[in-house]
């Protein structure tokens, strides 16, 4: 098939490999434009955008696709389908029919639980017991459209949003891959009104630890954050991020240290440490972090 791909972030890189190598033609990869990035500030490709040049294709980078030109331009391309995942621009109605089969969208939730910006990260946080991908027949509304294929996949007990995230990706790449070869037979399944959830986008003022919620929030909330923004909490005065914690036994006030392998007690039942990073340093796991940095048991974070 004939295909303009629009995406951006890592998350899109092996959809757009997925479907160079099932032997689909690429018409032309959108992506958002360069930004300032690095000590530097140098203008950075996006990683579509740096993928899509390594492989050869066409890359345009419009800031918008509002304007007559931009949309007469997308039309041009005389496209059999859109393939849209995560790309961060919205698409106006000129732009979803312009393809012969209109725009398809890789969406890492089960629908409708999880519309918008994080579904992932939600899914991690509120403690999903599974989460998976769908294809989804793009329309006017945020993720409303029709769901013409998906996939299930449990959420590990220890899985964080980074290790969940390269999974989906991958599962992206083949269930696209499949849709578009059994497209004219898959049947639309419209989505039910019961079980809407929005994923709203994280933003970095929920990332603080509050010490007395239960054990099993605390780490649902640290491996939901990690890598990015990561959760935080002050110890003795420094901010520290926190990217990886499980369960463990104990109980006391809540922020205290109750060992010397950074095990906290929180409102209920108590978390251990498992990857830290403080301001200027690299992650680190627990006895490299305390080497460089000893947290005293009885102390509180």
């Amino acid at each position: 098939m004939r295909i303009i791909f629009m995406g951006t972030p890592d998350f899109s890189v092996p959809v757009l490999d997925a479907l160079v190598a099932a032997g689909h033609e690429i018409a032309a990869v959108y992506s958002q434009p360069p930004r300032p990035a690095g000590r530097g500030k140098k203008d950075r490709p996006t990683p579509v955008h740096a993928r899509a040049a390594a492989l050869g294709l066409e890359v345009r980078h419009p800031v918008s696709l509002k304007g007559d030109a931009e949309q007469q331009d997308f039309a041009a391309l005389n496209a059999d389908v859109a393939v849209v995942v995560a790309y961060g621009l919205i698409l106006p109605q000129p732009v979803l029919d312009a393809p012969a089969q209109g725009c398809l969208n890789i969406h890492a939730s089960l629908l409708p639980r999880w519309r918008g910006a994080a579904p992932i990260h939600r899914a991690v946080m509120a403690g999903d017991a599974k989460t998976g991908i769908c294809i989804m027949q793009m329309e006017a509304g945020l993720d409303t459209g029709p769901v013409l294929l998906r996939d299930a996949t449990a959420i590990g007990a220890e899985e964080t949003t980074a290790q969940l995230h390269d999974r989906l990706s991958e599962m992206g790449a083949g269930l696209i891959v499949e849709a578009l070869t059994h497209l004219p037979d898959l049947v639309p399944e419209v989505q039910p009104n019961e079980g809407v959830i929005y994923a709203e986008k994280i933003d970095k003022a929920e990332a603080q630890i509050d010490w007395t919620w239960p054990a099993a929030d605390v780490d649902r909330k640290i491996r939901g954050l990690s890598p990015f923004p990561g959760a935080w909490c002050e110890i003795e005065g420094q901010r520290v991020k926190l990217l990886l914690s499980k369960l463990a036994e104990g109980q006391g006030a809540p922020g205290e240290v109750l060992d010397d392998a950074l095990t906290v007690a929180c409102g209920a039942g108590a978390v251990q440490l498992l990857r830290l990073q403080r301001a200027g340093k690299s992650a680190q796991d627990p006895d490299v972090f305390l080497r460089g940095f000893p947290v005293q048991k009885g102390s509180r974070l």
